[in-house]
């Protein structure tokens, strides 16, 4: 089995074709379609997806919601902390990553603009365990921040980072191939006969690593996730009759394949 290295993958992106905010409306999205047959591929936008779905076939849609999870405070020193919370291990408890986190060993306090925290454990990967002395939802609605991608460089609106079906709190980034639909372009995909579903699988700050060396070392964080019964029984039938399932990014395809086994996708 071939070895890959980041070298393997290595090309040129020009910071100038690195979009800095959406367009609007949210379809107008560049689509690429590959075609497995070998056709050329197409540039088409992602309004236009309902051209490529059919009758019967069942579209996936992720709706985790991001949560305002980049949160600054200060040490007594005054020192500033930033603080990216990951997941909710219990009421006040958090997992984070903490930057600068050398300069967070156990036992140190944060003080935010309302409320303070204490750093807890020293985890694998980085992490940290918080414990908040105030209500950490209330504090992330209040003072929180949407934890953006590296890649861009200005704040952009919190709902604008959302997409149109998010419901479920969370995410820590997007899962970005949800933020081109738009409501009139479901309801074009349902016209078609498509049945439309959800699950949930809250994005993890894995997203934000780099890789580094060899990318069979590559150690991704967990993430969790939640697929409904009715989800399950959709996509099961359509595997059984030969229907096309469409996983609407990435993250749909983590939580179908991780919760796939011998008697097809499992609820819960």
């Amino acid at each position: 089995m071939r070895e890959y290295t980041l070298e393997d993958f290595d090309y040129e992106l020009p910071e100038d074709r690195i979009a800095q905010s959406g367009v609007e409306p949210r379809d107008a999205a560049r689509m690429l379609v590959v075609h497995r047959d070998g056709r050329p591929f197409e540039h088409r936008r992602v309004r236009d997806l309902p051209e490529y779905l059919r009758e019967g076939d069942v579209l996936v849609l992720n709706r985790s919601r991001v949560i305002p999870a980049r949160l600054l405070a200060r040490k007594p020193t005054g020192a500033r902390i930033e603080v990216l919370l990951v997941r909710e291990e219990a009421p006040s408890v958090w997992l984070a990553l903490l930057r600068p986190a050398r300069k967070a060993p156990p036992g140190t306090r944060l003080l935010f603009l309302e409320g303070e925290a204490e750093v807890v454990d020293v985890l694998e990967e980085g992490l940290r365990r918080i414990r908040f002395f105030a209500d950490p939802w209330t504090l992330m609605e209040r003072a929180g921040r949407a934890p953006l991608p590296p890649y861009l460089r200005a704040e952009v609106p919190f709902e604008r980072y959302q997409t149109i079906f998010a419901k479920t709190p969370g995410s820590v980034a997007a899962p970005t191939a949800g933020l081109h639909f738009t409501e009139a372009l479901l309801a074009r995909i349902r016209e078609r006969g498509v049945s439309v579903h959800e699950l949930e699988l809250h994005v993890g700050p894995g997203t934000f690593r780099p890789v580094k060396g060899r990318i069979e070392e590559h150690r991704m964080h967990e993430e969790v996730y939640f697929i409904p019964e009715a989800t399950a029984r959709a996509v099961n039938d359509a595997l059984a009759e030969g229907r096309r399932v469409v996983a609407v990014g990435t993250t749909v395809v983590r939580a179908l394949e991780s919760a796939y086994g011998e008697e097809g996708v499992r609820p819960g």
